[in-house]
């Protein structure tokens, strides 16, 4: 069996590994959490002589190969009985990309271009495969494996340290669980609270900050000491940062330089010890170019930042968040089908894990037998397997040829991009469909652009 041979092939000169990370499996078990691909050809099939070898249901024999072409790896059906999907499509042949969806057999994968070794330590459940060994030292309310460890470990090393942390990322990671965690790991004798920017009229956003003396106003009939003074000795949270006005952003700004706050009516400040976390899903390199947020301001809660994956990128971790979830409605003897995971894992979720959350919660009310079924889902995560397992190019239920069909194309610019997520509301499927590409693709030019399609949903 060949090894890479050219300078350019991954894993050479120490390089991360790209390779297939298991999703799901009904005997995960029994097969490694990643394959790092170190050759440059493999074959895959039920049984050796198979270089991978996935003894699970619908697995051929000879099923597939994986072969490095042109500097990418191609995968190849092998003339298998129950074919090769890529994100959710039948394939002959197909040249995968980060964190394309593979399915052989009942065996579902995502393919990564690098760190396939390190993925390769962490089991879907959230354990760690024998031998391995987790960064973070203590265990957390954060749910997963390989990237989240990470993330976890970082929080540990940061978390005596006197540094404003920034946090960035998609609603619906998990950026306030975050903020606790790290409020929990830092000792920090005083109350985590958290204040939702976006949440509060800009007219009332001060006083809830800074609070106010009696009289201060029409209707201060009492003294409020403000959630800046109830974070004394503990851990704020500024959710949504990106919304606060520039008049507020101005004053915390004071506030954060002095470590002293004035209350509304107030003529003596206060002193505060306080260490500030922000969150928020908007570009704020944007905002800043717009007037809309301020550099310095930027630059005093930016010391430290932490970027959260949506979780389209982190489906590794549906299972162990699925079962979580489960725990936590009181139902942890539930199974599932494997439908029912092939749905959840071929659904992008735009609101990531607060829209898993929600339809786990929603089968678990509905359910009336011992395994969750694909009927228990929401409209949206079903309807996303209508042409689950159609060839690539193949009609759509309603005859029109499906959009693969049309040419690869060039890559729309930024512009053009921006204005099919304002016309399509920020649906990705939607603006998929409209520029002939998989919702992946749509994905990859975002992230290219630091597009944040947050900001284009109502």
């Amino acid at each position: 069996m060949q090894e890479f041979a050219g300078s350019s092939s991954p894993g050479r000169n120490g390089s991360p590994l790209p390779g297939l990370v298991l999703l799901y499996a009904e005997r995960f078990a029994e097969l490694p959490a990643a394959f790092p691909l170190t050759r440059e050809r493999l074959g895959i099939g039920r049984e050796p002589p198979a270089d991978l070898v996935l003894p699970v249901s619908a697995v051929s024999r000879v099923h597939a190969e994986l072969r490095w072409e042109g500097g990418g790896f191609v995968i190849q059906d092998l003339q298998s009985r129950n074919g090769v999907l890529v994100n959710g499509r039948r394939v002959h042949s197909d040249r995968l990309e980060a964190f394309d969806e593979v399915r052989i057999g009942d065996a579902l994968f995502k393919f990564v271009d690098q760190n396939a070794e390190e993925y390769a330590l962490y089991r879907i459940d959230g354990s760690v495969v024998r031998g391995g060994s987790r960064r973070a030292r203590e265990a957390s309310h954060l749910v997963g494996g390989f990237q989240m460890d990470r993330i976890v470990a970082d929080l540990e090393r940061i978390a005596a340290a006197e540094l404003s942390v920034m946090l960035l990322g998609p609603s619906g990671t998990g950026k306030e669980v975050v903020a606790s965690e790290l409020h929990r790991l830092s000792r920090r004798a005083g109350a985590f609270c958290a204040v939702n920017c976006a949440a509060i009229p800009a007219n009332l956003l001060e006083s809830e900050l800074f609070g106010y003396k009696r009289g201060a106003f029409s209707g201060a009939e009492r003294d409020k000491p403000g959630i800046i003074r109830a974070a004394h000795h503990g851990t704020l949270l500024l959710d949504e940062i990106g919304d606060m006005p520039l008049d507020a952003q101005a004053k915390l700004l004071r506030v954060i330089q002095s470590r002293e706050v004035l209350p509304l009516g107030a003529t003596q400040s206060e002193h505060i010890d306080v260490r500030f976390i922000c969150a928020t899903h908007r570009d704020l390199g944007r905002l800043q170019h717009d007037g809309r947020f301020r550099e310095d301001l930027f630059a005093r809660l930016n010391e430290y930042q932490v970027r959260l994956p949506p979780l389209h990128e982190r489906k590794e971790d549906i299972y162990a968040l699925t079962r979580a979830f489960l725990a936590r409605s009181g139902r942890p003897d539930l199974g599932f089908s494997v439908p029912f995971m092939v749905a959840l894992l071929h659904h992008d979720f735009p609101y990531n894990v607060r829209e898993l959350e929600a339809a786990i919660k929603r089968a678990v009310a509905l359910c009336r037998s011992p395994n969750l079924e694909v009927e228990l889902l929401p409209d949206a995560i079903r309807e996303c397997l209508t042409d689950y397992g159609r060839p690539l190019g193949a009609a759509s239920p309603s005859g029109v040829p499906s959009p693969e069909l049309e040419s690869e194309g060039v890559a729309p610019s930024e512009e053009e991009l921006r204005a099919l997520l304002v016309a399509n509301h920020g649906n990705v499927a939607a603006v998929g469909r409209r520029l002939g590409k998989a919702r992946m693709q749509v994905h990859r030019w975002m992230k290219r652009y630091g597009i944040e399609v947050d900001e284009y949903r109502a």
